[in-house]
C-alpha cells in the first residue's frame, strides 16, 4: 500500500513539474514572440514615442485649440481598474515637445476614456468614472472645462446621468452632437447640446445586446457612426465569434438611421474622422483571423486604420503596435493626419492579457493625407460580411 502511494505521489510530482515547465515555456514564448506584422513604410517612418506619464499610459484623445495641440491620456499602473489612475492633459506647439498642463483624478474610483472638445471657445475634457475590479464598469461621464487652459472648473457629472459619452463634434459651432452608450450596455444613442454640459436625446442608433463604445464623424452634414458589439456577453478567455461592428448613417435631423452589422471586425475604442468625402476610423484590431478569439484576453491586438461605409469596413493598414493598444485620437496638421494611440512594446507580440499587465506608452503617428487616399485606392473593395 505504501509503495503504491509513493508511486502515485511520484507520478503526481512529475506531472506537476511537467505542467509548470509547460506553463513556463508558454509564458516565455509569449514574452519573446516577435511581432511579424509591421506597418507599411509610409506609416512606420512617421511614428514617434511620447514621454511617459505613468507605468501604463493608455487611452488618448487629441485636438487643436488656441494654436496648439492638446493631448489627454490615462496614466495608470496597468490597464485594469485602479484608484491610482488619472487623466493627464498636455499641450504642444509642434507635436514633438510636450508640456503637462494638469491632471484629473477621482481618488476613490477608476477614470479612463478621456475625450476632448472645444465648445463655446472653452476646452472640455470628458472622461468615464468606473466601478469594479479588475474589470472597470463605467457608470457616468464627468467633465471639466477651461477658458484658457490654466484654470479649470471643478469636475461635474454630465446630464443625463448614466450615459457614457464618446467624442463631441459640431458643424455650425452652435449645435454639438455626441454619440453615447448606456452604462448597462445594449443601447447606443445620439445627443445634442449647446453648452457641452447638458445633453438632449436625439435618437437611438443601435439597441443590440451588449452594444457599447460608439464613435461618429460628419461627412458633409451626414453622420457616419460605428458601434462595438460585444456578442452575447463577456467571454474574456475565449472571446465571442459574434463580436462585430454596427455601421450606421443618418442625415439631418438625425432621427432615422440606416445600419448594417459588419462581422469581419469589432472596432474597440473607435475614433472616426472624415477626409475628402469619406469616413475613416482608427480602432483596435484582432491580428488573427479566427473569429473565436475576438475579445479574448489571449488574442493579439493591433491599432488599425479603416475606411468606413455601409458597404462595410475596409482595413487600410496597421500602425506599429502590439499587446495592449489603440484607443486613439486624431487631429489635422496642415497636410498631415496626426494619430495619438498607445501600445505595448512593438518588437514583441504579447497576448492582450500580458499587454494589459505590462508597461505601455503613447505614440504619435503622422500620416500624409494624400497617403490615406492612396491606401484606400490600393486596398480595393471591402469584403465585409453583413448581417
Amino acid at each position: 500500500m505504501r509503495v503504491r502511494r509513493r508511486s502515485v505521489l511520484r507520478i503526481t510530482a512529475r506531472v506537476a513539474v511537467a505542467a509548470l515547465g509547460l506553463l513556463a515555456a508558454l509564458l516565455g514564448y509569449c514574452l519573446l514572440r516577435p511581432n511579424l506584422s509591421p506597418a507599411r513604410p509610409i506609416l512606420a517612418a512617421g511614428v514617434e514615442r511620447l514621454p511617459r506619464t505613468g507605468r501604463h499610459d493608455g487611452m488618448s484623445d487629441l485636438t487643436r485649440w488656441r494654436g496648439e495641440l492638446w493631448l489627454a491620456n490615462v496614466a495608470s499602473p496597468w490597464h485594469f481598474a485602479s484608484r491610482e489612475s488619472r487623466i493627464v492633459l498636455r499641450r504642444s506647439r509642434d507635436g514633438h515637445h510636450w508640456k503637462e498642463v494638469t491632471a484629473f483624478a477621482a481618488h476613490d474610483v477608476d477614470v479612463r476614456d478621456p475625450k476632448l472638445a472645444v465648445i463655446r471657445g472653452r476646452l472640455h475634457v470628458y472622461w468615464l468614472q468606473n466601478r469594479g475590479f479588475p474589470e472597470p464598469s463605467p457608470y457616468a461621464t464627468f467633465v471639466s472645462t477651461s477658458p484658457e487652459g490654466r484654470h479649470w472648473q471643478a469636475p461635474m457629472a454630465v446630464e443625463p446621468r448614466g450615459w457614457l459619452l464618446w467624442r463631441p463634434q459640431t458643424l455650425d459651432g452652435v449645435n454639438y452632437y455626441v454619440t453615447a452608450y448606456w452604462h448597462r450596455h445594449g443601447r447606443a444613442a445620439l445627443f445634442r447640446s449647446t453648452d457641452g454640459l447638458r445633453w438632449e436625446h436625439v435618437s437611438d442608433i443601435a439597441t443590440q445586446a451588449h452594444v457599447d463604445e460608439t464613435g461618429f464623424t460628419f461627412v458633409g452634414d451626414r453622420i457616419v457612426a460605428t458601434a462595438r458589439l460585444e456578442g452575447v456577453g463577456p467571454r474574456p478567455w475565449v472571446g465571442d465569434p459574434r463580436g462585430a461592428t454596427v455601421i450606421a448613417t443618418a442625415t439631418p435631423p438625425y432621427r432615422r438611421w440606416t445600419s448594417v452589422v459588419d462581422m469581419t471586425a469589432r472596432l474597440d475604442g473607435p475614433c472616426l474622422f472624415a477626409w475628402a468625402g469619406q469616413a475613416y476610423a482608427v480602432a483596435r484590431y484582432d491580428a488573427l483571423p479566427q473569429k473565436s478569439v475576438v475579445g479574448s484576453i489571449l488574442s493579439r491586438k493591433r491599432t488599425a486604420l479603416y475606411r468606413v461605409g455601409l458597404g462595410g469596413l475596409q482595413l487600410l493598414t496597421l500602425l506599429p503596435s502590439a499587446g495592449d493598444t489603440s484607443y486613439p485620437g486624431v487631429a489635422m496638421a496642415r497636410s498631415d493626419l496626426l494619430i495619438s494611440y498607445y501600445t505595448s512594446r512593438t518588437d514583441r507580440d504579447y497576448p492582450w492579457l500580458l499587454g494589459m499587465l505590462m508597461p505601455s506608452e503613447l505614440r504619435l503617428a503622422r500620416i500624409p493625407l494624400t497617403s490615406i487616399e492612396s491606401l484606400a485606392a490600393r486596398s480595393g473593395p471591402t469584403s465585409a460580411t453583413k448581417g
